[in-house]
Order: structure tokens, then sequence, then C-alpha cells
């Protein structure tokens, strides 16, 4: 009985500080709805459409900018110790004055993120 107390008790110990978290913020994206954007032709309103309303709405140098972006995070915790991995995919769509399309830009990582339990090293 004293043997299990005592396990009991260091278990509670060194896990009382642990969580693991993962969560996603925002839609991942459809590279065919991204594919059908083109330069020169597509509308905002169109784009709108397709992908929805905007995470941001920017301007610069007097060019609508929307981003949309999807995030990927993994989080865990050891005692005092964590570890957390950010992913992200952005598309840029950059519209002149008239409301038309002048370019789009899509950034995706190449790989997955691996969930890492231990908050050490690689």
């Amino acid at each position: 009985m004293s043997y299990l107390i005592l396990i009991l008790f260091l278990w509670i110990s060194l896990f009382q500080g642990c969580a693991f978290v993962r969560g996603n913020y925002g839609d991942e994206f459809n590279v065919e709805d991204i594919q059908a954007i083109k330069k020169g032709v597509t509308v905002r309103e169109e784009v709108a459409a397709r992908l929805g309303a905007p995470d941001r709405i920017m301007e610069v140098n007097g060019r609508e900018i929307f981003h949309y972006y999807h995030y990927d995070v993994k989080s865990g915790t050891i005692l005092l110790f964590s570890r957390t991995n950010i992913r992200s995919d952005d598309l840029y769509v950059m519209f002149n004055k008239d409301g038309v399309v002048e370019d789009v830009v899509f950034g995706k990582p190449p790989d997955r993120l691996k969930f890492q339990v231990w908050p050490f090293g690689d």
C-alpha cells in the first residue's frame, strides 16, 4: 500500500504541469480556388465570392490587398519547459485601383507540422 501511495505521489508531482494543445485558426486553402484567380481578369467581388471574406484588408501604396491565412499551432509543456510550433499558410491577393487582381502570392510550407511531445531538441 505504501508503494502505491509513493507512486501516486510521484506521478502527481511529475505530471501536474503537463499540457499538450493543438489548434487551427482559419480555413485551409483549396488550391483550385487559388488557381482560378487570374491576374488582370478576376475582380475583387469574384475573389470574395470564391474565398469568402478576407481575414485582413490592407491598403499599401494605393493598392488594396486581401490577406487570407490558416494557422496550425501545436504546443507541449512539461513542468516549466514548453515548445510551440506554428505553421502558417498565407494568401495575398493584390488589386489595382479598379479592383482587378494585379498579383497573387501564396505561401505554404512544404510539409505538415510534426507534433513534438518532448520540449527539447529537434
